[in-house]
């Protein structure tokens, strides 16, 4: 299956585990094949610190792994660097720098250097604003184009879907927290089946 339409996929489907097949199986080929380090292509690394401190709040640690454990930073970066168009890379590049730029208009610092409680207060804003825009599109005539920026094409929909397909396929967050089994279990196609009524006297 094209990337692309791995990408469109993954943005039809709103709740996990409700990712198709073809999805699963290229998520999880992406976390087979990180390096024991990073190697990061696209992201900076105060990006990529951003990128964690916004995935922490989404998908915080507790008694399991929390998305920097299980590399949502890199799993984002390899799908911004082989997956991603141009333009695509850009709005979400576009997208980290307004979270800076917010954060600074707020709080006079970037993002990372920002409270949990602060750094709470603009995600609650930004999921807002994605609410808002899917409001706007749901009660607008037919053929509507307003404004308001499509909700495919809004940032923190992006970031957001891109943070729970990278640590819901990851094995700590699908063994975790969906009870899945990324290798399923043996399969004995030649055992004997037992009747359930066996014969009286057997």
């Amino acid at each position: 299956m094209h990337r692309r339409e791995i990408l469109k996929l993954l943005a039809l489907t709103s709740a996990l585990p409700g990712l198709p097949p073809p999805v699963l199986a290229a998520c999880h080929e992406i976390h087979a094949g990180l390096g024991p380090t990073a190697n990061l292509r696209i992201l900076s690394p105060h990006q990529d610190s951003t990128v964690l401190a916004m995935a922490e709040l989404i998908i915080p640690r507790t008694e399991t792994p929390g998305t920097k454990e299980t590399r949502v930073d890199e799993f984002i970066d390899h799908i911004l660097a082989a997956w991603y168009t141009d333009d695509d890379r850009a709005r979400f590049l576009a997208g980290l720098a307004e979270v800076d730029a917010r954060s600074q208009k707020l709080f006079a610092k970037n993002f990372v250097d920002a409270s949990s409680e602060q750094q709470s207060e603009i995600l609650r804003a930004l999921g807002e604003e994605l609410a808002q825009a899917v409001s706007a599109l749901t009660n607008a005539p037919r053929g509507y184009r307003g404004e308001t920026p499509l909700p495919q094409d809004n940032f923190y929909l992006m970031f957001r879907q891109l943070t729970l397909a990278g640590y819901f396929t990851s094995e700590a967050g699908f063994t975790a927290q969906l009870h899945e089994e990324i290798i399923p279990g043996r399969y004995d196609g030649c055992v004997p089946v037992q009747s359930s009524n066996p014969a009286k006297g057997a």
